[in-house]
């Protein structure tokens, strides 16, 4: 029995996500007639929307191993397009930030650190290895051992990532442990659904 298909699916769906967000983007900096407020502004609103996505992608495979119905089939045949609308949107953050740099050097310099460029940059040559390996062809070029590796130390990598950089804020201001909620879900799922199919340990590696 074939799957229903809905219209927003595949390249639809990224290229809607992915317009979305610079749409979103242009209208908050213009919030603040593009001065650094509003470029603060869409680097905080990039970083909610990434994470957001990051956990569409990531719990895709461990939602439709535990609760097959027609959303969870959706997200889990979409998860290569919501793996790419994240990176759409952590393009548009790494954007934002380079123009913050470049608008408040000073400001920046505060906010940054040594520790933030390294871990930064090696979540972004994830983000980038990733996403050039999510097509048929260049993931058929590096071999699927090699390609489960890269995913699946990338996502826990990410995944991690996410949660400093939204945990190191919680001290200061509590309510973003309301942004840890989502990622330690995924992470429940994803764990609840490896010890319930224990042969079908490919779902780490989505």
């Amino acid at each position: 029995m074939t799957q229903r298909r809905s219209w927003l699916e595949g390249w639809r769906l990224l290229a809607a996500l992915t317009l979305s967000l610079v749409a979103l983007s242009l209208w908050i900096a213009s919030m603040r007639q593009f001065e650094i407020e509003g470029v603060r502004m869409v680097i905080r609103f990039t970083a909610r929307s990434s994470l957001l996505l990051f956990c569409l992608a990531f719990g895709a495979a461990a939602l439709a191993r535990l609760w097959p119905n027609a959303w969870t089939h959706w997200q889990r045949r979409n998860r290569r397009y919501l793996g790419l609308s994240f990176a759409a949107s952590h393009a548009i953050h790494a954007v934002a930030i380079i123009a913050f740099a470049k608008m408040d050097p000073v400001g920046f310099a505060a906010a940054t650190s040594a520790a933030s460029f390294i871990f930064g940059g090696i979540g972004y040559t994830f983000i980038i290895a990733m996403s050039a390996t999510s097509f048929d062809r260049t993931a058929a070029l590096i071999g699927p051992r090699a390609w489960r590796a890269l995913h699946l130390v990338g996502g826990y990598y990410l995944w991690f990532q996410f949660m400093v950089s939204f945990g190191m804020r919680v001290p200061a201001m509590p309510p973003y442990a309301a942004f840890l909620l989502p990622l330690l879900a995924v992470m429940a799922l994803r764990m609840i659904a490896m010890a319930a199919h224990p042969r079908g340990r490919t779902v780490a590696a989505g």
